[in-house]
């Protein structure tokens, strides 16, 4: 390895791409390819970033496989920040063993860490986890360290376990710290700031209130029956009810919890559920229908009892029934948790991280830039989405992803 091209690899490690480019921007070879890819990344200039480091992985070419695989997880890593999550994962778990049969641990650690902030993108928490743990092994330098640290935080996150998260978050800060790179130790900031905001609104009584992550992990309680509507599910310490792909059993569940203990007329759940403007027989027949099949799905956490005006929800063992809310009270909320992340997303991507279609998404899109909330950015297949982080709001419970064993 020459002079300039050490120079720029430290520079790169230390988080200072001009310097990088510095050294090596008149330079057409493999390595110096490579390296101002890197720097392009840093600096935010994705798209050329992207041909740098696909020219650079051509001209390592076979005889430096070593090489050619690092530039490939660059390349996934530029892919990741472009949120562009259909980048084939078996190219990077093909470079990553590659990295491992040469002994190079710590790029190997990195691609397991891009595998896993992709699995965690589109709610696949356990995989994640697996991920994270492998990639665990033996010391890491600082600002790969603080990298791992903030996905640790981000799964328990996803997982509603707030100290885990705050502890992992305080080992990225001191790592963050270490390695002197500014923007990692921002990330860090703006993760820890995240968490202390409110994340959910809890509903009891008639009365609404505001929680954060932490005040959530402790509502749960083998005496406390939650109508979960950032998850869709119903549940208590022990058991979990998901009504995610049921939403007119779950509509009827949240308007029985938001009653309770008191009972809600049958005129009041039809409109609730059916959304219906003029109420007929058929409309009593269907309420029927679907209270029977929420009473089944309830029966381990609850029954749902006629009354002569309507329903009422009885739990079996809980003192207590409370809803929670999502912090904001908007139609295409999901879609707005995923671009608060400040990246710009594709409408695939979108879909992809949703699980929805692609035309549901785009339709939730111009919904939102028709109101003002999120902005386009380019035409035709080149276009993303994005918008600034909410503001005094944590996005939390409107990630996309399963319920959690709590």
């Amino acid at each position: 390895m020459d002079s300039l091209i050490a120079a720029a690899s430290r520079a790169l490690a230390a988080g200072d791409p001009l310097r990088a480019l510095n050294c090596v921007s008149q330079r057409e070879d493999a390595p110096a390819l490579a390296l101002r890819g890197i720097a392009m990344a840093q600096l935010g200039d994705l798209a050329r970033a992207r041909v740098l480091l696909r020219s650079a992985a051509r001209a390592f070419g076979q005889k430096h496989a070593l090489a050619r695989a690092r530039c490939v997880v660059a390349q996934a890593e530029v892919a990741l920040a472009a949120r562009d999550l259909n980048w084939p994962e078996k190219s990077l778990d093909a470079a990553r063993a590659m990295l491992e049969a040469h002994g190079d641990r710590l790029n190997a650690a990195h691609a397991r860490n891009l595998a896993a902030r992709r699995s965690l993108l589109l709610g696949r928490i356990d995989d994640a986890q697996r991920a994270l743990l492998v990639g665990s092994s033996g010391p890491l330098p600082p600002a790969l360290l603080a990298s791992s640290e903030l996905l640790a935080a981000g799964i328990a996150i996803r997982r509603l376990q707030a100290t885990a998260a705050r502890e992992a978050l305080a080992r990225a800060a001191r790592a963050a710290r270490a390695s002197g790179i500014a923007s990692l130790m921002a990330e860090v900031e703006s993760a820890s700031l995240a968490l202390a905001a409110p994340a959910a609104r809890l509903i009891s009584g008639g009365q609404t209130r505001t929680l954060t992550l932490e005040q959530v992990q402790a509502l749960t309680s083998p005496r406390r029956l939650i109508v979960d509507a950032c998850r869709h599910a119903v549940r208590d310490a022990e058991t979990t009810v998901t009504l995610a792909t049921r939403p007119v059993l779950f509509a009827l569940a949240r308007v029985l919890a938001e009653a309770w203990p008191q009972d809600i007329p049958r005129e009041v759940m039809i409109a609730h559920a059916f959304r219906a403007r003029s109420i007929d027989e058929s409309h009593r027949v269907r309420l029927r229908v679907e209270i029977g099949r929420l009473r089944a799905l309830l029966r381990p956490l609850a029954d749902v009892t006629a009354t002569k005006r309507g329903f009422a929800l009885m739990p079996r063992t809980a003192r207590d029934v409370v809803v929670l809310a999502r912090p904001l009270d908007e139609k295409h909320a999901a879609v707005l948790a995923l671009l608060a992340d400040g990246e710009s997303w594709s409408s695939s991507a979108l879909a992809l991280a949703l699980g929805a279609s692609q035309r549901s998404v785009q339709r939730a899109l111009d919904a939102l830039a028709s109101s003002g909330k999120i902005q386009a950015i380019g035409e035709g297949r080149a276009r993303r989405w994005m918008t600034p982080p909410v503001v005094g709001f944590a996005t939390t419970l409107l990630l996309p992803s399963p319920l959690p064993n709590l």
